[in-house]
């Protein structure tokens, strides 16, 4: 038995399941083509034989029949042949060196590709893969890939995220093929179970970001996620005002609503037609600034929020529970926590 980390509660160890990455043909699909393609390798072979059957002697009975033809082709592009049926003209002989020869080896090399593919790579990727997931550190887990999941990502790999480092997991398997093509780490299972999120070393995780699509399964993902990660940041989409709270005494660090972001903006824009622009662009890697958060660094220390060596502009100091604004005079401390705004030289 393994103890829980935060709790010292005795808990089943935990059988990984592995996680997946995007497969750009399905294995059926794959399959598939390689048997058809030899299929139509051995028809051309079979066809050609028959053509030429004059050239062909069967040392049983003398005849080289429909069925004859099939045997000798199957066995001529299989192997080197049993000697019963034989080509003895000198066209047929050309045949067998020139055409049937660079087909066997090409049918030979499909089977072997497909025995390498779908035994020994396939087993490989899956241990690889499993590897991977026992060793996953201070990566971003996102639980629920829909809308604000997806747009998160996007985001997140847009501002230098490497999509290695981010585990989705999500319900939808249509859902997951977006995210593992874009390279991210996928599994499909059901966040608000234990197992499941421990399957991705959510103690280990350097932030969660969970977005159910539904407040009440969003906020059950959040208390499953604080439960077994009582030190990893939570970050939730919750749509109804009224479970802002729910989601906050759930564990969550930050709630997002983005029904009432989207009333800021409408409010802000009956004030000004650029407010609301240039909250969108300060939210998103692609505008022309951009909003970011930080731990104070050394040389800052007792100078003020408008005085940051980064060069960009100094918005908020966090100190705890406390905040200060860029209008007060609090000097910088060691274990500050500053919000600033810096260009990102986009257009």
């Amino acid at each position: 038995m393994a103890e829980e980390q935060g709790n010292g509660r005795p808990r089943p160890d935990v059988k990984f399941q592995p996680l997946r990455r995007a497969v750009k043909v399905p294995v059926w699909a794959d399959l598939g083509i390689r048997l058809g393609l030899a299929l139509v390798l051995v028809l051309v072979v079979v066809s050609i034989h028959w053509f030429d059957r004059s050239g062909l002697v069967d040392h049983y009975d003398g005849d080289v029949s429909f069925l004859d033809i099939v045997y000798f082709t199957m066995i001529s592009v299989t192997t080197t042949g049993f000697g019963d049926i034989t080509p003895v003209s000198p066209q047929a002989r050309l045949v067998e060196a020139v055409i049937v020869t660079p087909i066997r080896i090409a049918v030979l090399f499909i089977f072997v590709g497909a025995a390498y593919d779908f035994v020994i790579r396939r087993s490989w990727e899956k241990w690889r893969m499993k590897r991977i997931q026992e060793r996953l550190t201070n990566h971003i887990v996102v639980l629920g890939f829909g809308i604000s999941g997806s747009e998160a990502v996007h985001e997140l790999i847009a501002r230098g995220t490497d999509p290695s480092c981010i585990v989705v997991m999500d319900n939808s398997a249509e859902r997951l093929a977006e995210a593992g093509a874009l390279g991210c780490n996928v599994m499909e299972a059901d966040a608000t179970r234990d197992e499941n999120l421990m399957a991705v070393r959510i103690e280990q995780a350097q932030t969660v970001l969970v977005s159910a699509g539904r407040d009440d399964s969003s906020i059950l993902i959040v208390l499953t996620v604080r439960h077994l990660a009582p030190r990893v940041p939570i970050s939730v989409v919750v749509r109804a005002a009224d479970n802002e709270l729910l989601a906050r005494q759930a564990g969550a660090d930050n709630v997002i609503n983005p029904v009432r972001f989207t009333g800021l903006l409408l409010a802000g824009s009956a004030q000004g037609s650029h407010v609301a622009d240039y909250m969108v662009d300060l939210a998103s890697v692609g505008g022309r600034v951009q909003l970011v958060e930080r731990p104070v660094m050394e040389d800052e220390i007792g100078h003020t929020v408008n005085e940051l060596a980064s060069g960009g502009l100094g918005l908020r100091v966090y100190r705890g529970d406390s905040a200060f604004g860029f209008w007060e005079t609090e000097k910088l401390r060691a274990g500050d926590v500053v919000v600033e705004i810096r260009p990102t030289g986009g257009g």
